[in-house]
Parts: structure tokens; sequence; C-alpha cells
């Protein structure tokens, strides 16, 4: 009975050290520990990089010619299924930035499989795809991790975490040599957008050229129809340039996204930049890819663009 009792409370600990380190976001020492490797090669996008270079290279000439936006893109909003379902709609997004003197892209994301209470930076050397390896800007990086005690680096959020790794083969394809910070949310609340925007003002004042991710999906497993009434008042919000009515529309469930504090964050943030305007791109769900209607996803790509900034 001592024995069984004894287990049991190891046990609990264990699972008590999980949680708490799950729900706190500390910097530890092992940051710039190697390299993040690619988890979703060979089945969200495929294993071969030639399999791989045709399938972004087919779906950016497919898209729709871009809008006419004059000036800057200062920030993407960009869905992050599995390429078979977002990749047409993520392209009208990046077939946007296409050739563009980027030097670092700032990755923001949902963490959907690991508790986060506040933001965890992706402090490794580099993250790796079938296309190669995207280096980590290590100084940006650990800028933010000192910012605040809020943001800190848990490894254990972004080893098996999909929505800012399916961003990498586009910007892989569509940009030169360019760096990222990998940035990944928990709470999502007002409060903590407007720290994370602050925080990455704050770092952004290096002079490189930087271009701002928002990493979303929207609404989940309604029917199609109610999922496009759902999803039309979040495009409406992004399209108004309306981070706190975003915020405020998602807390009520009028509207649903599982980035949706990334989204208001980028937004925040690229207001301070001087971005003026926001435009929808393209909008699917997942039913336009498979046939069903009955449960789907909803995908957006947007763009955040200074009107006077040069391209």
């Amino acid at each position: 009975m001592q024995a069984r009792r004894a287990y049991g409370t190891l046990l609990f600990a264990a699972f008590l050290g999980i949680w708490l380190g799950s729900s706190l976001s500390v910097a530890g020492d092992d940051r710039f520990g190697g390299v993040r490797r690619s988890v979703l090669q060979g089945s969200w996008y495929p294993a071969d990089p030639a399999a791989l270079q045709g399938l972004m290279t087919q779906f950016l000439a497919e898209a729709d010619p871009p809008l006419p936006l004059e000036g800057r893109v200062r920030a993407l909003v960009v869905p992050h299924a599995g390429y078979r379902y977002s990749g047409p709609v993520a392209a009208h997004a990046y077939g946007l930035i296409r050739g563009m003197p980027i030097e670092r892209v700032v990755l923001i994301g949902p963490s959907h499989r690991w508790r986060i209470d506040g933001i965890s930076i992706g402090c490794y050397e580099a993250y790796e795809t079938p296309l190669g390896r995207v280096p980590v800007d290590r100084n940006a990086a650990d800028r933010l991790v000192r910012a605040d005690s809020s943001i800190g680096f848990i490894p254990q959020a972004h080893a098996a975490e999909h929505s800012l790794e399916i961003q990498l083969p586009f910007l892989q394809t569509v940009l030169g040599a360019f760096e990222i910070v990998p940035v990944l949310m928990g709470r999502m609340d007002s409060a903590t957008c407007s720290l994370l925007a602050d925080s990455l003002i704050r770092v952004m004042d290096d002079g490189k050229r930087t271009l701002l991710v928002a990493s979303t999906d929207l609404s989940h497993y309604h029917t199609d129809a109610k999922a496009r009434e759902l999803d039309r008042r979040f495009i409406h919000y992004v399209e108004d340039f309306d981070p706190k009515g975003l915020l405020a529309a998602l807390a009520e469930r009028r509207c649903e996204a599982c980035g949706g504090g990334p989204t208001a964050a980028v937004l925040m943030a690229a207001r301070r930049l001087g971005a003026d305007r926001c435009a929808a791109l393209d909008y699917a769900t997942s039913g336009d890819a498979t046939g069903d209607r009955d449960r789907v996803v909803g995908y957006l790509a947007a763009a955040v663009v200074e009107s006077r900034g040069a391209p």
C-alpha cells in the first residue's frame, strides 16, 4: 500500500511538473541549442525537395494576379493547414512579396499542442525543411525573451507545432536569404497581444527590413454556409484594421480563429510601423478542396500595407 501511495505521489508530481513547465514561459539555458527539424514533411507537404518546390511553383502560378496594393507590405495573414487545403489561399499572399528585399520574417502563430501561459520564442539555430535551413535571428529572439517575464522559450511547444513550419517553404520560394523569429502565443487576450506588439516594435529598431506574418485558420467544423458567415466577420475586422474589435468579436464567439491573438498582435505592431490599410486577398474553406460541405475549416490570405512606403 505504501509503495502504491509513493508511486501515486511521484506520478502526481511528474504531471504537476509537466503542467507547470508548460504554463510558465521561462528562458532556459538551452536557447539556440540546435536545428528544429521538419515534422510536416511527408504528410502536410511533400518530403521530396523537387516535389515540394514544384508544388510551391504551381500554387503561386495558379493564384489570381494580386490586387494592386501600392506601398510597402508590412504584414501578411495566412492559413496554416496542410497544403492540399490551404496552399492555394496562402499563395495569394506570398505571391505579393516575391523578390522583395525582406531580411527578417517574424512568424507568429498559436500553440496547438502545448499549453503556454504567455509567449514562447523558438530559440533555435535554424528551422529546417526539405528546401534547406532558415536561420533564426538570434539577437532579435534573445531580445524578445528578455523583454518580459511572460516571454520565454518552451521547446515542447515548438517541437511538433505546425503553424509556423508550414509557412517556411513558401517563404523559401519567394524570398532570397532571410532570417526568422518564430513566435508562439498561448494566452491571446488584449494585454498579451499589446505586450507582444510593443516588444516587437522595440526589437525591430535595428534597421532590418522586416515582414510580420500572422498564421491562423478561421472557423472550424461548421457547415460551409455557417463557416462563411462567421469568417465574414473576422475578415471585416481585419479589413477595418481593428484589432480590438477583432479580439472582442472572438471573445464573444461572433467569429472564430485559432490564431486570433497573432492576427491582432500583428495588426497592432503593423499600425505602429506605419501600415494604414488591410486587404483580403483570397478566402476559401476546406470544402472547396474536398467537396465536403458539412464540416469545414476557413482560410484567409490578407495583406497589411503602408500606403506611402516604398515596396
